[in-house]
């Protein structure tokens, strides 16, 4: 118990009560929606073509801060240290191929009647994190060089892969498993791409261009420890400005919150706690020491839900279902994670020495 008081003490004071914050910013938007009848109108003639211009900006401004935090001059360490590359190669096996694969199944297993919130679902294990592990990393110890080299490959292959990942298993690999649910997912790779275009290609290169301008003229500690704190409140705050608008747009939509909420929440759960076991697991069989495991864990059970979201609200709307479940994704990790931070101290302190290294080859008793 000491050991989660002391984890959840690290984290701000915004990040601490994420889960609170969000579950307010929801019943906040449904009073609003519900409270000024015109509202929801008004917010949807902010609009050019699909694209609302009130989350357009939220959304923007959640994806940017962690994009300007990324450690983009740190892929030449590939170079210097060898056992990185195929540290790397197992993240992206991890990452780009049991992750979304697993979130695609559970969702399958456990919405199997509801497509949108299955798809929604599926967008989030697609979207791989590149913001808040780097919190989950840093509270468990992890290895901080090696967490900045994933999120950096990580933000570069998901511009590259997510529309076509994405429109894959939603339209053809659903069709596999139930012939004709392609037709209430009828999206193409273009629509998709739109929307990464957008609320990731936009603040990647606006990201970039402030870590490369302003930290060589500010210098590095007022970059890290006095920019990049205010930036990220700004994008959590963003993430709640959003939630609030999304759901003042649909608020007769949430009158079964409860039961949906709990319903999407189950795959998102299962998802998270086998994803960085199985990845803790892979690590030790291959003999990483705690601190890449940890960076590996982290970086493979967490989810860019930034991303998720901006997809769902892109694509398929902001009243949807589909956008409905993306924004259960931080509602769900942010406690999660919490508790995974305290299983990663127990596995360090059961198979690890002060050294870092494995005592023993896992699974060697």
């Amino acid at each position: 118990m000491s050991e989660v008081v002391h984890v959840t003490q690290k984290l701000s004071f915004l990040t601490r009560y994420l889960t609170v914050w969000i579950f307010a910013a929801m019943f906040l938007g449904v009073a609003l929606g519900v409270l000024i009848p015109g509202l929801a109108d008004y917010l949807e003639s902010l609009s050019v073509g699909t694209t609302s211009i009130p989350l357009a900006i939220g959304l923007i401004l959640m994806m940017y801060p962690p994009l300007a935090r990324v450690k983009y001059e740190e892929l030449h360490k590939l170079r210097e240290r060898p056992e990185t590359k195929q540290m790397v190669l197992v993240s992206l096996f991890l990452n780009y191929l049991v992750g979304p694969i697993l979130m695609f199944f559970l969702a399958w297993i456990f919405l199997p009647d509801q497509p949108e919130y299955r798809i929604g679902v599926i967008l989030t294990g697609l979207a791989r994190c590149i913001a808040m592990v780097i919190v989950w990393n840093q509270l468990a110890e992890g290895d901080n060089d090696y967490a900045a080299i994933l999120v950096a490959f990580n933000s570069i292959f998901q511009i590259v892969t997510y529309s076509f990942y994405a429109y894959f298993l939603i339209s053809v690999a659903s069709e596999w498993i139930s012939p004709g649910s392609g037709v209430d997912v009828n999206i193409s790779v273009a629509s998709i791409a739109i929307s990464v275009a957008i609320y990731l290609g936009i603040p990647f290169l606006a990201g970039i261009l402030t870590r490369y301008t302003l930290r060589p003229r500010k210098g590095a500690d007022w970059y890290d420890n006095k920019f990049m704190p205010v930036m990220g409140k700004i994008s959590l705050l963003a993430l709640l400005f959003t939630i609030v608008v999304m759901f003042s747009l649909k608020g007769e939509y949430i009158v079964e919150l409860p039961g949906d909420v709990v319903r999407i929440a189950i795959p998102l759960l299962i998802y998270f706690v086998i994803m960085f076991t199985f990845s803790f697991y892979l690590s030790m069989r291959l003999k990483y020491p705690y601190g890449n495991a940890t960076a590996q864990s982290f970086t493979a059970a967490s989810n860019n839900f930034e991303l998720a979201i901006a997809v769902a609200i892109g694509v398929f709307g902001i009243g949807s279902g589909v956008a409905f479940a993306a924004v259960i994704g931080p509602l769900v990790e942010v406690p999660v994670m919490i508790g995974l931070v305290n299983l990663a101290f127990w596995f360090r302190a059961r198979y690890y020495g002060p050294d870092g290294r494995l005592k023993v080859a896992a699974g060697g008793g």
